[in-house]
């Protein structure tokens, strides 16, 4: 659980950077339909992203576990430049090394467009504070 909410942390914080140090430098990756492979193909995939997916909040949640692989499922929220809001629903399978940085992210992930008044997400930008509920104590 503490892994996923560090990550979940992280990627709040939408740092390109910072995110790609819990990743090994050949880390590989498919999110959605795109693959890569190394930190610079992750900071570079993020840059993007994040200027796509503006004031993004993120809720993640362990689903399951075993030795080295992690399952989670994942919400959440941004907007594009037009400002339509969406909530990207998903669930990911990651694989660690023995020094505990992920080898394999694997992501499947679904948008749907919201109205701003459906948002769920409303924290100011940055990790979500600890006492704002997860996806579970939601009923998500």
């Amino acid at each position: 659980m503490r892994k996923v909410r560090m990550a979940e942390d992280a990627w709040n914080t939408r740092d390109p950077e910072r995110v790609a140090l819990a990743y090994t430098e050949d880390s590989r990756w498919r999110n959605r339909s795109e693959f890569l492979q190394g930190r610079p193909a992750i900071v570079a995939f993020l840059t993007r992203k994040w200027e796509r997916e503006q004031d993004y909040r993120l809720v993640k949640e362990l689903w399951a576990c075993t030795g080295e692989q992690i399952a989670v499922r994942f919400q959440y929220e941004f907007h594009d430049g037009q400002g339509q809001w969406f909530r990207a629903y998903g669930n990911e399978q990651w694989a660690f090394s023995a020094e505990g940085l992920m080898y394999r992210r694997e992501a499947s992930i679904n948008d749907v467009a919201i109205s701003e008044a459906e948002r769920r997400f409303h924290w100011p930008a940055g990790p979500r504070p600890e006492d704002h509920p997860g996806l579970g104590d939601l009923g998500l």
